[in-house]
């Protein structure tokens, strides 16, 4: 399958947010590692970074979402696929030398005060990935509540081990999220 240059361009703006952030990242180096014409940025993306901005944390976010099904659906149960998650994330982080934690906190973290239309995109994806784990959790026995509380609880823990991990060059903190994540849905499911 051919990639077009406006999927070059997301897929680049998507790895340089992830690994750069997006304050961090120059358009002019995004259309450069896309291998694309500058004027083709703005053809495709009539408002400019923003708007690129957009779209690449709602495809990063609904790629990310996949990996709810591939974990959790084949697993035995939510508590192994609650692990097995972390185990997954903590395995990036070292195969990408700390490189490639989660492309949406990267940059919620810097715009959540100064760009609404990319904090409300955050925003979003942080809730299709809540509710995907909640789903999970419900089919699982756990009261709606419940459910939703302890999937907004993991997204947490992984989040912030992402960021402790990266700072500490360590998978530590991931380990340790890890084992409360497990802990707590193996708390929240019914007796």
């Amino acid at each position: 399958m051919t990639v077009t240059t406006k999927q070059r361009i997301v897929d680049a703006g998507a790895e340089l947010f992830r690994r750069q952030g997006y304050a961090g990242t120059g358009v002019k180096q995004i259309v450069a590692t896309a291998n694309a014409p500058f004027g083709s940025l703005y053809h495709f993306f009539p408002g400019g970074k923003v708007q690129l901005g957009e779209e690449v944390i709602r495809t990063s976010g609904a790629m990310y979402l996949q990996l709810v099904a591939a974990i959790f659906d084949p697993a035995p149960d939510v508590v192994t696929a609650t692990g097995d998650f972390f185990r997954g994330a903590t395995q990036t982080l070292v195969e990408t030398d700390y490189a490639d934690a989660c492309p949406i906190a990267t940059v919620a973290l810097e715009v959540a005060s100064t760009n609404d239309a990319l904090r409300q995109a955050t925003a979003d994806v942080f809730e299709s990935w809540i509710v995907a784990v909640g789903e999970r959790f419900e089919a699982a026995g756990m009261s709606a509540d419940t459910a939703r509380a302890t999937a907004i609880s993991l997204v947490s823990l992984i989040e912030g081990a992402f960021v402790l991990c990266r700072s500490a060059r360590s998978t530590e903190p991931l380990r340790v999220a890890g084992e409360a994540g497990t802990a707590l849905v193996r708390a929240a499911l019914p007796a």
